[in-house]
């Protein structure tokens, strides 16, 4: 690096035209680089779109919509699997290659987060310590290994980059401190000339110390940027796990081992608030620590050896002090986050059950468990803001003024300690001060550049000391994440099923709740066959008891045929939708084989009662969950859509809502019965094989319902149904009713049989000697009514 020295003997030797002409053109370079001035029109790119190629390829799309589907895909798939997002950025198409995760990197980074054991260091228990201990270090350095995964990577050179300039900002701090020096040298002296080259190098010197402080703060704003996409692309693959992991339904819904409450604020908040807090702790730390090396290698030329063994008893001194009255921050920041995730989780609860909480008018109760959770929330603050009083006030005093006063008596050791005069400035010579004016202007430079150093020294030893208050904030957050990640990875997969494309069966399958050994169905034995289309062939179940109902008890497999249909019932908790997690794969099964299709198209699809509506446009209720990538690959046009709107008499909601493009909240845009219908379309889209449908049309009129269930069946679909209706059992040809009588015993009934008519006329003796009583009923209502009429009126006396 050039010195000072020769800048200023290069600048000395130009004429001053030509100099002028140097600084003049220097800085019109530094604005022309920092501006616009040579952008391309980027109206003229926008043609560039059409030649690229990027176009649909006549889907029926319309080319006029508004929406995300219009003449540009959103992504476009790669045939290694990676896809290509087509972001929009001034003008242009911008191409962003998005590589998938392999599973062997999952695999291999799951070592890094084993699961994480209730210890004195957990932000949750009740310890006070204000060190980060052992765990605390491997858990930062497991969640380091993520964010930073190879050298190569974009956060690497963004580190690298904002290490050079933290160093050259340091380096110019040392030459802002020696040029002061010589200004107010030459100002004391009277030197004009050299007055004026003061002030012009300091202009100079200021083009790249103001450029170098905002490259400082873009540089770790890109670097948390980077580091917090890298955290939650990797929390992403995790949670959003496909088949049979699906992580992301069982840290909610699985074991109570592997569950975890606010998974939202953790992926969301904490991830942010972690990057930010470790680029801010990067600068806050490496910065002050080469000041303090190089201000202190610096000072102790002129200080000798009793002034740098008082600085750095200064140091060991302030160390101590602060460290001893630092609060556990750490863990506050910790409990603190987990507060606002719960307040932010009543927030969302809210916002999603907002209709059934305005049915019940239930805004008040609402009202008053938020507020709670806030006041919680509010009062852990309010302690924050008391422990810091103290430590605050310790820290300023021993930083600012304690530091200020040591800086003083350190400059004052050369000077009135010592005989013969030390030059206090780096490379500044005594050889002609020949006058007692030129002594005091030398001394005066001395002072000035030594407590402009000693000033940044204080500052460079504030901010360490201050970083060490947002290391152990930092280390709260690196537990959390350590916690997030280490539950995911702890996440087992259910044992795996046997894929047979061509029926779904269950041998000997137990139905449990997972975690809780609660058996809800015993002995599940049956195989269900996927519909050839030539109907269903007349055989019996095999053995039958004398009441007429096929038995659940021994090693017997009902066996059904090609084209049957099997609708599921019982009363309310009895595990019927127990029934459908289990095929699914949500919960495990227990027992010997699950044997079932893939999900999607030639597969098995299952559809909840309680419907889901994506985000995004009404073309995406349809073909969710295929993107609109997959729409178009599938060869499916919009007339094709318009044909399956007609068969669940949605043919309307194209016109009424603006076209297929139109995005909308719709969730509450459709009623209920409109989105139980949307549903139902979404199984036509996709044309499984096994369709699962668990009271997904309860909220639908019986003559729309029966005409879905007859298209169904049409069009190959082998139903599974889970209903209490008795509307749709004509449907199907296989009853399997769960008796509910804790023992998790079953009966299979043919629909339409003798065995269905004798259950059917069991009920109506029933509903007979239920009624042959009515009459002692209403007896006993009148001596009730009597008696309630003989207390009123005594009551009425006595009064």
């Amino acid at each position: 690096m050039t010195s000072l020295s020769d800048l200023h003997r290069a600048l000395h030797s130009l004429s001053k035209p030509r100099r002028v002409s140097y600084i003049k053109l220097a800085v019109v370079a530094v604005f022309l680089l920092r501006s616009r001035l040579f952008s391309v029109p980027r109206n003229l790119l926008k043609l560039k779109v059409k030649a690229a190629g990027l176009v649909s390829n006549g889907n029926g799309v319309d080319p006029n919509s508004t929406t995300t589907h219009e003449n540009v895909p959103l992504y476009l798939e790669e045939e290694n699997g990676s896809k290509t997002l087509l972001v929009p950025f001034r003008g242009r198409i911008s191409k962003v290659k998005i590589t998938p995760v392999s599973a062997s990197y999952i695999a291999a980074t799951r070592t890094l987060f084993p699961r994480l054991q209730p210890s004195p260091d957990d932000p949750h228990s009740t310890s006070q310590s204000s060190k980060p201990s052992k765990s605390t270090v491997s858990q930062l350095i497991s969640i380091l290994r993520i964010a930073f995964p190879s050298i190569r990577s974009k956060q690497t050179l963004v580190l690298i980059l904002h290490s050079a300039f933290l160093v050259l900002r340091t380096y110019l701090s040392v030459l802002v401190a020696k040029l002061d020096g010589r200004i107010v040298r030459d100002l004391v002296s009277a030197n004009a000339a050299g007055f004026g080259r003061g002030l012009i190098l300091w202009f100079l010197l200021a083009i790249p110390s103001t450029y170098t402080n905002s490259m400082l703060r873009h540089l770790q704003s890109k670097l948390s940027l980077h580091l917090r996409t890298t955290l939650t692309r990797y929390a992403h693959d995790l949670y959003f796990s496909p088949a049979p992991l699906l992580r992301y339904y069982r840290i909610s819904h699985g074991q109570p081992s592997e569950r975890l409450e606010g998974v939202d604020q953790y992926i969301t908040a904490d991830i942010a608030a972690f990057c930010d807090s470790l680029s801010a702790l990067y600068g806050n730390i490496m910065k002050p620590s080469l000041d303090m090396l190089i201000f202190t290698s610096q000072l102790s030329r002129s200080l000798g050896f009793r002034g740098t063994v008082l600085l750095f008893l200064n140091y060991y001194a302030t160390a101590k002090i602060l460290r001893s009255v630092t609060p556990a921050f750490g863990r506050l920041a910790a409990v603190e986050r987990g507060l606002e995730g719960e307040f932010r989780a009543g927030m969302g609860r809210v916002g999603r059950e907002s209709e059934e909480i305005a049915f019940y008018g239930g805004g008040p109760r609402e009202r008053d468990i938020l507020w709670r959770a806030y006041l919680r929330l509010v009062k852990h603050i309010n302690s924050i803001f008391k422990i810091r009083i103290a430590y605050e006030w310790t820290e300023d005093f021993v930083i600012k003024y304690a530091w200020s006063a040591a800086g003083y008596l350190l400059i004052s050791i050369p000077i009135l300690f010592t005989r013969r005069q030390r030059s206090v400035a780096v490379q500044t010579s005594l050889q002609h001060a020949e006058t007692v004016d030129d002594a005091v202007a030398i001394r005066t430079e001395n002072y000035i550049s030594s407590r402009r150093l000693l000033l940044s020294l204080a500052d460079a030893g504030g901010r360490l000391m201050f970083a060490y208050k947002d290391i152990l904030e930092l280390a709260g957050l690196s537990s959390r994440l350590y916690m997030l990640f280490s539950t995911l990875h702890t996440i087992e997969s259910p044992p795996e099923f046997v894929r047979n494309a061509d029926r779904v069966a269950l041998h000997h399958v137990n139905i449990e709740v997972p975690g809780e050994h609660l058996q809800l169905v015993k002995g599940l034995n049956l195989e269900l066959p996927a519909s050839t289309g030539n109907g269903a062939e007349d055989l019996d179940f095999e053995p039958v008891t004398e009441q007429g109902e096929s038995t659940s008890i021994g090693d017997h497999i009902w066996k059904m045929n090609p084209g049957e249909h099997l609708m599921i019932t019982g009363s309310n908790g009895v595990g019927k939708t127990a029934i459908a997690r289990v095929i699914a794969e949500l919960w495990p099964s227990v027992g010997d084989v699950l044997e079932r299709p893939d999900r999607g198209v030639n597969g098995i699809f299952v559809l909840p009662q309680r419907a889901y509506m994506v985000v995004g446009s009404l073309l995406d209720q349809i073909i969710y969950p295929h993107s609109h990538a997959q729409f178009i690959h599938s060869g499916k046009t919009l007339d094709d859509l318009m044909n399956i709107l007609r068969t669940v008499h949605l043919e309307y909601l194209p016109e009424r809502e603006g076209g297929w493009g139109t995005v909308k909240e719709w969730r509450d845009v459709l009623s209920g019965g409109e989105k139980q219908r949307m549903g139902m379309a979404r199984v036509f889209y996709h044309r499984p094989r096994f369709a699962v449908l668990d009271e997904c049309t309860s909220a639908v009129s019986s003559d729309v319902e029966g005409l879905m269930y007859q298209h169904a069946k049409d069009v190959g679909i082998t139903l599974i149904t889970i209903s209490l209706r008795p509307s749709l059992a004509k449907y199907h040809t296989r009853m399997l009713s769960l008796l509910g009588d804790g023992t998790g015993r079953w009966t299979m009934t043919r629909v339409g049989t003798a065995e269905e008519r004798m259950g059917i006329d069991r009920e109506i003796v029933s509903l007979e000697a239920k009624l042959a009583e009515v009459g002692k009923w209403e007896a006993r209502i009148k001596e009730l009514n009597g008696l309630l009429g003989v207390e009123a009126d005594t009551n009425l006396v006595d009064t």
